[in-house]
């Protein structure tokens, strides 16, 4: 390492940073990339922002999905925003040369905002340009870039075939890079399984700055970055995935019922039934209070069935008669229209809503979640909505049903290990309007109350919880260099008996830990700084 360099590492690793020492960074960083990348610093300029600059407000928060971060002191002492891999390549390496840390930001959904924080100086690499998507409906595969959102993938999927679809997530404005690399699932999940599941190759640079394909990143790595962090291992530029066959019709339904019409007897008896339905019929359950003080629950059936209207009647009536599913309350659809639907859109709507990197209503939000495998009492369900409706602001559980191709899929084939004899999952979610301090620590607060209201009720040894809902609170994380004993209090959580391996294949990938995060996968001899 240069003297030079070593100073400004020294730097910023033993005294906060200034505006001096950080103007001092950026000026080696630019120098650095510029070197690397451009012949002069003209093009540079429109791809990286720093905190003096007029835009780096915009562009931190364009993709934020969680304001409750936007508060913090913690942010990028750069935002670079590469429209070629080159680009990428060369921040790796020059980020490295000056101590910095680098930190991946694909759609900007992170829960606990890391592609946004760090407490050591870090550049943050928006993914937002590198978004291409190409569909080969000759193999039924497609090349998606890792900044593309799942809208864009799904739109385009559209334009190509009626008969295609990929099995991700709902919300359209998350970016695929990040999706897939924690597992991703939405309504096709008891068909089709999970995103990570589809994956069939994929380009990562490592800290060396190199471009790897699956044959010369290893089946390992290959393995692990498949639902178990990538951004662990390097950065995600594009994955290969497999489309799954849909049905030119489907058939979606939203049936709401309060307490007085006997909610909790319905999701009682949903419990014993939703994983065991067709595998083409998905209902998942919205529980929540009404956001205010009225103190009123509500229950929401959400469901897609992969078929028509004349094939769920009869179906519902032999599997739950319970819900009362009439003809009236479905609507027909294509699949793309249910990505709509599920959206929160009308099926009717143009399609280029889709395309919307940002949410239409955002607030700061508190989330954790849970796997049940065994149904939970209906004094336990009443319980938990007790503490809904004492939440005077939105809180909510989304349970949502596993079973069927869930069960025929080994808990070791990719590190998504949430697998057979798991009945349902459970997101809570609390959300708020005033994005203050006071406000972050109450709601916090309560639904850490929630959480610990639930522990008897849900899975044990771990108690289970899905990646992509990241949690901070499972375990200690005072700094982003955890050591695997640590680590492991919600790596087991998150991974079961996969963590292990996939800390064995960190170590050997990325033996300097140089891609880390407070939740990232340790080095397996790793120790506390």
């Amino acid at each position: 390492m240069e003297m030079g360099y070593l100073v400004v590492f020294l730097i910023l690793f033993l005294s906060p940073i200034s505006c001096s020492t950080s103007t001092l960074v950026e000026k080696r960083f630019r120098k650095c990339i510029s070197t690397q990348v451009y012949g002069n610093s003209e093009s540079l300029e429109k791809i990286t922002f720093s905190s003096s600059s007029s835009l780096y407000p915009q562009v931190l928060d364009s993709l934020e999905q969680n304001p409750r971060w936007l508060n913090s002191s913690r942010k990028p002492l750069l935002i670079l925003r590469p429209i070629h891999e080159l680009e990428i390549q060369s921040t790796i390496l020059c980020s490295k040369q000056l101590g910095l840390q680098v930190r991946v930001r694909s759609g900007g959904h992170d829960y606990e905002g890391l592609s946004y924080l760090s407490k050591a100086p870090f550049v943050m690499v928006d993914l937002i340009n590198i978004n291409s998507i190409h569909i080969n409906l000759s193999n039924e595969t497609a090349w998606v870039q890792a900044g593309a959102s799942l809208g864009e993938l799904y739109y385009k999927i559209s334009k190509a075939s009626k008969v295609h679809g990929f099995p991700g997530g709902l919300c359209p404005s998350i970016g695929l890079g990040g999706h897939i690399s924690g597992g991703g699932f939405g309504t096709l999940l008891r068909k089709h399984g999970i995103a990570a599941d589809h994956v069939v190759d994929a380009y990562l640079i490592d800290a060396n700055g190199k471009i790897h394909d699956r044959k010369s990143m290893g089946e390992d790595v290959f393995w692990a970055i498949r639902g178990g962090s990538a951004t662990s291992y390097g950065v995600i530029v594009a994955w290969k995935i497999k489309l799954v066959r849909v049905p030119p019709i489907v058939t979606g339904f939203n049936i709401q019922k309060t307490m007085h019409e006997g909610a909790t007897k319905l999701i009682h008896r949903w419990q014993y039934i939703a994983h065991e339905f067709h595998e083409d019929l998905f209902i998942r359950i919205l529980a929540q209070n009404s956001g205010d003080n009225s103190k009123t629950f509500k229950a929401t059936f959400n469901s897609l069935f992969l078929g028509g209207i004349d094939k769920l009647i009869p179906l519902m009536n032999e599997s739950f008669p319970e819900l009362g599913l009439q003809a009236k309350d479905c609507t027909e659809m294509s699949w793309i229209q249910s990505v709509l639907f599920f959206a929160g859109f009308n099926k009717q709507d143009p399609l280029e809503l889709l395309l919307n990197r940002t949410t239409t209503y955002k607030s700061p939000f508190k989330a954790k979640s849970d796997f049940v495998k065994e149904p939970i009492p209906e004094t336990g369900l009443e319980g938990a909505w007790k503490m809904l409706l004492a939440e005077d602001t939105l809180a909510l559980m989304i349970m949502d049903p596993y079973g069927g191709k869930m069960n025929g899929i080994s808990e070791s084939e990719i590190p998504f290990p949430h697998r057979k004899g798991n009945l349902y999952n459970i997101q809570y979610m609390v959300k708020w309007d005033v994005n203050s301090i006071e406000a972050s620590k109450r709601h916090v607060k309560w639904m850490k109350m929630l959480y610990r209201y639930m522990t008897p009720y849900v899975t044990k040894s771990p108690r289970a919880t899905y990646f992509n809902y990241k949690d901070l609170d499972l375990g200690q994380n005072k700094h982003d260099n955890t050591s695997y004993s640590e680590a492991s209090v919600w790596g087991n959580k998150y991974f079961k008996g996969n963590f292990k391996r996939l800390a064995q294949i960190k170590t050997k990938f990325d033996p300097q830990n140089f891609f880390r995060n407070e939740q990232s996968i340790p080095l397996i001899n790793s120790f506390p700084s």
